[in-house]
């Protein structure tokens, strides 16, 4: 059970990421300061930096979820299935529901990510980071050292080409979203492009760290 101190923790921490937010797409982020999504959530300078470290991440305040959730995926696919299809049955249920983490936030929130350089940065690594992350399940799953000199570098073969998917779907729906399009359409023929994308790489990974039975 969540203490009573955790989710006013949470309660905080959203407050401040909706309130930077607004100011953000009202004002652009670059011309935001700290100190003024301070002011305006009511709290310390200090506060923001404690729950948010960096600018960026006032933004993608759900860049955990963002970083892990391929990774998250593929450690609790099924036995039976490979991580292809684990993250092939993510992506495409992702773009039914219009997530927010595929791209689907808004065309302000789009446009604003995307005219910011320190955003699209931020974003560029983060896709790092989930790769990364997705990798070291492989890595696990496979019972290859990622750390040895002599590691086997299929699970990071494998992992940058499984998300290549997700990430030209995320970066395709943003830059539709900020132009205005019916989200609807963008999620329909997103969907078409990731099923398309999962299947070239059908012949080579399809088979791959399919889960056995515990």
């Amino acid at each position: 059970m969540t203490s009573v101190r955790e989710l006013n923790k949470q309660r905080t921490r959203a407050a401040i990421a909706d309130t930077a937010t607004r100011l953000f797409l009202v004002r652009g982020f670059d011309k935001v300061t700290i100190a003024e999504v301070a002011a305006a959530a009511g709290v310390a300078k200090m506060t923001v930096t404690n729950y948010f470290p960096r600018k960026e991440d006032l933004v993608f305040d759900l860049a955990e979820e963002l970083i892990s959730g391929p990774a998250d995926t593929v450690a609790a696919r099924p036995a039976g299935e490979s991580a292809l299809h684990a993250l092939r049955r993510a992506c495409l249920e992702g773009l039914e529901r219009r997530e927010p983490a595929l791209g689907f936030a808004g065309p302000e929130f789009a446009r604003m990510v995307r005219e910011s350089p320190a955003l699209t940065a931020r974003l560029r690594e983060i896709h790092e980071q989930r790769e990364s992350a997705l990798a070291a399940v492989l890595a696990e799953t496979a019972g290859v050292d990622p750390g040895a000199d002599d590691a086997d570098l299929t699970p990071r073969i494998a992992a940058a080409q499984l998300d290549t998917v997700r990430r030209i779907v995320l970066g395709e729906a943003l830059r539709r979203n900020a132009a205005g399009e019916d989200p609807e359409r963008i999620a329909r023929e997103l969907s078409r492009c990731a099923a398309s994308g999962f299947d070239l790489l059908e012949p080579a990974l399809g088979d791959y760290a399919v889960r056995t039975a515990e």
